[in-house]
């Protein structure tokens, strides 16, 4: 199976960009935006001078509770660079968003309780709410991984948007917001 049909069928579409923005990445943005494929996963990520994003991170069920995630992640922190990802907040009708959750948090992740991370899907005109962890190696703030998270949006999320979807989206400024006195609930505590 190709590797957009993988990611395709275990992300939900909102949280999806199209095959022809990613492949658009990976040939025009090389020198950022990377693929890193195996037969039981896939990981894209975007990565600059001071950071790593984790775009989409899929491990196939056959091959999950073996430690290859682990391994995955491992791999990324030997840069030495922090590490941002979105995920989605805990669905209790979807077992797999708390796996996931429990996964990063085993892996040393943070919540970014500050950042507010809001995009109006261009495939289902839904809002859609995600939350951000991190990973520090150097003591970086969660204003560091929000002005990290604003460059991705604008280099990855939404590079030629107009060009695939038909239509822009949202400007970093409306989507994403800071807040260090946000009393925001830990999604990583209680799990």
């Amino acid at each position: 199976m190709h590797w957009y049909e993988k990611l395709n069928q275990y992300f939900p579409i909102e949280e999806m960009k199209s095959r022809e923005h990613m492949e658009t990445l990976l040939e025009e943005r090389s020198d950022i935006y990377h693929k890193d494929e195996g037969l039981n996963h896939v990981l894209m990520y975007a990565e600059l001078e001071n950071f790593l994003f984790i775009d989409y991170l899929f491990v196939s069920k056959d091959a999950r509770g073996q430690g290859l995630g682990h391994k995955l992640i491992e791999k990324m922190k030997q840069k030495g660079k922090p590490i941002i990802l979105e995920v989605e907040p805990i669905n209790y009708e979807d077992s797999d968003t708390a796996k996931r959750l429990r996964f990063y948090k085993r892996e040393g992740f943070e919540h970014a309780q500050s950042i507010g991370y809001k995009r109006r899907s261009l495939a289902t005109n839904e809002i859609n709410e995600m939350e951000i962890l991190y990973w520090s190696p150097n003591g970086e703030s969660e204003k560091d991984i929000f002005d990290a998270m604003k460059k991705t949006y604008d280099l990855i999320h939404t590079y030629k948007d107009k060009q695939f979807y038909g239509e822009s989206y949202d400007p970093a400024k409306e989507v994403l917001t800071f807040d260090d006195a946000a009393d925001n609930k830990n999604i990583l505590d209680n799990l």
